[in-house]
């Protein structure tokens, strides 16, 4: 590689030229700023490889100055250092891309350091993206088998990643995803579209919540210019630009009961009208939908379209909470301090062994998604090569409760359960006049059988 460019931006004239000093000595490029201005100029007739940057300056702050750079140019490599030790600053800073992150006064040879595991992880990520650039396809299945894949060994996973490979195959069938939020449904999606005949076209996530109900049609299927105040221009919507590809509907329980109705009719007819026009435009999209709440109860509640509900669970996942697969996470433990330890160019040796057992007894209410921004938040403050369980912020008082609920659930279903069999036994197995003993439906009833396995009492 040639020699390596590196900007410095500090609005301190000495720490400025502490750092030049030392890099030109070390045989390295150096471009100098006191201001983002300056930074940016640079920038405009330089190609930097790596940025040193301070968190405090004047104009913006250092990491709206990343954010910027790396939209720019996402190859530069940024090494945030700060006077200040504000620990949510340093987190930011790393989940906003930072390579590396020091605390002044430092010494300018563990700057050096950051600098050579920062270009030995740049030129990893150069040497991968091109070999990414040169196979379409080949990108696709490694970011669905490697990048994307689902960690675990506990049987409830095994048995959801059957499910997905299986109904991958099929690739009209409408998909339902059902799990807690943090559970990994849109990763499942992905993985049922990566692994189906559709892996060359796109995918695409759209968040039913967070698109206004006045603003739905237009979304999801476009508009024509002129057709409403403010469509200055002709727009596809999601069914048009995820044609021949597929389509992922996240938090579908959301989604308003009058838009269900035309949301349905789409499904059926496999057609869209752009908002202001009546031409019908023909497309083939899968659409695979997910939620975090009972749609089968939602619909018995009239609270959702019981026709779109079996409509889009032609085929049903659910999958399980963290808590439900215990067995998944010391390998997801395991998992994430590697990717972290190689994102951060940091070196673990050992694990308290405290914390995987504090982690086995902790409901993780934000199921893997928690646990991963956990070990995220600990790798970014562990500063030797022992990641102890004083590294990890989270709620013991859940730890400490977790035997005694897990005791009580356990209790409340064995109560239901027996309640059920008593019914059943006082209405010589009739359902209908089960359900109406125990004052529900009789599609509540029927759940309950398949939860608890009981089968017909004769």
């Amino acid at each position: 590689m040639n020699e390596l460019k590196i900007l410095v931006l500090d609005d301190e004239k000495r720490v400025r030229e502490e750092i030049e000093e030392f890099l030109v000595g070390n045989h390295y490029k150096v471009y100098k700023a006191a201001s983002p201005s300056e930074a940016f100029t640079v920038l405009k007739n330089i190609k930097i490889d790596i940025g040193i940057i301070d968190i405090k300056l004047p104009e913006m702050d250092g990491i709206t100055v990343m954010k910027k750079i790396k939209e720019q140019d996402p190859t530069i490599e940024i090494i945030m250092i700060s006077g200040h030790g504000d620990m949510n600053s340093v987190i930011e800073a790393m989940r906003s891309g930072a390579a590396d992150y020091f605390p002044k006064p430092f010494r300018l040879l563990e700057i050096n350091n950051a600098i050579e595991r920062t270009k030995r992880f740049r030129d990893l990520n150069l040497k991968l993206q091109e070999v990414e650039a040169s196979n379409t396809l080949l990108s696709k299945e490694l970011h669905a088998n490697i990048g994307q894949r689902l960690i675990g060994e506990s049987r409830a996973l095994k048995k959801v990643i059957d499910l997905m490979s299986k109904v991958a195959k099929s690739d009209t069938t409408s998909v339902l995803i059902t799990g807690e939020s943090g559970t990994g449904k849109e990763l499942i999606a992905r993985g049922i579209h990566y692994l189906s005949n559709r892996k060359n076209k796109s995918f695409h996530s759209v968040n039913c919540s967070a698109i206004p109900e006045s603003l739905f049609e237009s979304e999801f299927f476009g508009h024509k210019k002129g057709s409403f105040t403010g469509a200055d221009n002709d727009k596809q919507g999601w069914f048009e630009i995820a044609d021949k590809g597929t389509l992922f509907l996240d938090e579908i329980s959301d989604m308003p009961l009058n838009q269900q109705a035309k949301l349905l009719r789409v499904l059926e007819e496999r057609k869209v009208s752009k908002v202001g026009s009546h031409n019908l435009i023909a497309v083939d999209v899968r659409v695979i939908a997910a939620s975090n709440r009972d749609l089968e109860k939602m619909s018995e509640d009239n609270k959702f379209r019981f026709d779109l509900y079996h409509r889009l669970s032609s085929f049903v996942i659910h999958v399980p909470p963290l808590r439900e697969r215990k067995e998944d996470i010391k390998v997801l433990l395991n998992y994430f301090i590697k990717e972290y330890s190689r994102r951060m160019a940091k070196s673990i040796k050992t694990v308290d062994p405290e914390i995987f057992n504090d982690l086995l007894n902790y409901s993780f209410p934000g199921n893997v998604r928690e646990l991963k921004n956990m070990v995220e938040r600990a790798m970014i403050v562990c500063d030797e090569d022992h990641l102890s369980i004083n590294h990890f912020l989270f709620n013991r008082d859940k730890i400490s409760r977790n035997h005694e609920l897990q005791a009580e659930v356990l209790d409340l279903e064995l109560t239901e359960k027996e309640m059920i069999l008593k019914a059943l036994e006082r209405t010589g197995n009739n359902k209908s006049k089960a359900a109406a003993l125990l004052n529900i439906s009789w599609q509540s009833l029927d759940r309950r059988l398949k939860k608890y396995g009981i089968t017909d009492q004769s």
